[in-house]
């Protein structure tokens, strides 16, 4: 189901309905990645101008594409200066992120044993800042990250195909005065496509 028409999206639910076929989660991800890659930077698809907006205090999420036949969900999101997201996981599914417009920093994390009181433990394993034409996969249990737009002035645009629809997630918030993480569900709402 396309929410808004859009100049190249038959292109990019074609490259995404190919990857899909694909036999195994790797497969999926490493397809979708070079595709994704190749569709930014030759600039083949044009995302609908309301990705260029902002939400304030938090950054926007918007769905543009739900495919019927095979599950998968394609979502804008924007990042306004400043903005990120706590450690997060994305509720057992995998994911391809592609950044469209300014950089993004991502940071994935390792999960560790609970400790003794059953908080969450967590090990920085690697970062990357990502520019405009780049992507990268997360395929659980390797899903845990955070994302950044390190810019203090330039929003950024970045486009996630999840394996299914996204409508929650858990998110780690750190605990006051003591190591560890708490664990938290997180309900996701969509912003309007127009």
């Amino acid at each position: 189901m396309l929410t808004t028409e859009f100049p190249g999206c038959r292109k990019l639910i074609d490259a995404i309905d190919t990857a899909v076929a694909q036999g195994s989660t790797p497969a999926i991800t490493d397809s979708l990645r070079n595709s994704l890659c190749r569709l930014i930077r030759g600039n083949e698809v044009q995302l609908p101008d309301c990705v260029l907006e902002t939400a304030q205090g938090r950054y926007a999420r918007r769905e543009l594409y739900r495919s019927d036949d095979h599950g998968y969900c394609v979502v804008a999101m924007t990042w306004g200066p400043g903005q990120g997201t706590p450690i997060h996981d994305h509720a057992g599914m995998w994911c391809v992120e592609g950044v469209w417009r300014g950089a993004l920093d991502v940071v994935q994390y390792e999960r560790l044993v609970d400790d003794a009181g059953g908080h969450c433990r967590f090990q920085p394993v690697g970062s990357v800042q990502a520019g405009p034409g780049s992507a990268g996969s997360l395929i659980p249990p390797h899903e845990y990250h955070t994302i950044r737009n390190p810019s203090d002035r330039d929003i950024a645009v970045s486009l996630h195909i999840y394996s299914g629809n996204m409508t929650h997630c858990a998110v780690f918030q750190p605990l006051a005065g003591e190591p560890g993480y708490e664990r938290c569900e997180r309900q996701l709402g969509l912003d309007p496509v127009h």
